[in-house]
């Protein structure tokens, strides 16, 4: 795909990320659609997998592959059909996210709610500049935070994301460790 196509596709894919986001957070029957589906943990568990093709895609400098990864990281919350028995702490984690998504956007929540695209922006200028351990910083650093920031404000219902943060941190870094030798290996023949 030659560059202009690949930023006209990647910035479509940027919009529908914008366009589902709005549609989220307006959308009261769309809002509670997706968070029945997301008390399926299978969702949490893929959700951080999609780090690995967003960071391959930069380090390619593939705007569509970047933004298709998120599309795929946020529409990947309601992917899976609602469980038909939820885990009690899940239920709890849940029930604090989406008060905390419905609740009255104070400055705090606001400056704290910026860490998601700062997020996006320190992952992919690290993997676009090719500053590996920039990049294994920014990924420990979210793993760390995101876990951090859900016992912080919901207690012990945020130990429900111990298991899928530490999933997808190991296999986000072995994956994108693999990654970087074989790229290693292929540039030095």
């Amino acid at each position: 795909m030659n560059k202009k196509l690949d930023f006209i596709v990647g910035m479509l894919f940027a919009a529908a990320t914008a366009i589902l986001i709005v549609l989220f957070m307006t959308n009261d029957s769309f809002f509670n659609w997706a968070f029945e589906r997301h008390h399926n943990v299978l969702s949490w568990y893929i959700r951080p997998l999609f780090i690995i093709p967003m960071v391959i895609f930069a380090f390619r400098k593939s705007y569509t592959g970047i933004f298709a990864s998120i599309f795929a990281l946020f529409t990947s919350m309601f992917w899976f059909p609602a469980p038909a028995v939820k885990s009690p702490r899940v239920m709890e984690f849940l029930a604090f996210e989406m008060d905390y998504l419905k609740g009255e956007w104070i400055a705090q929540k606001i400056v704290i709610s910026l860490a998601v695209p700062l997020f996006f922006f320190l992952l992919l200028t690290a993997a676009w500049k090719r500053n590996w351990k920039w990049l294994l910083g920014v990924i420990i650093g979210a793993a760390v935070l995101k876990f951090a920031w859900s016992i912080a404000f919901s207690g012990e219902a945020g130990m429900s994301v111990l298991k899928p943060a530490l999933f997808g941190l190991v296999v986000c870094i072995g994956v994108l460790s693999y990654f970087l030798k074989k790229h290693k290996s292929t540039n030095d023949k």
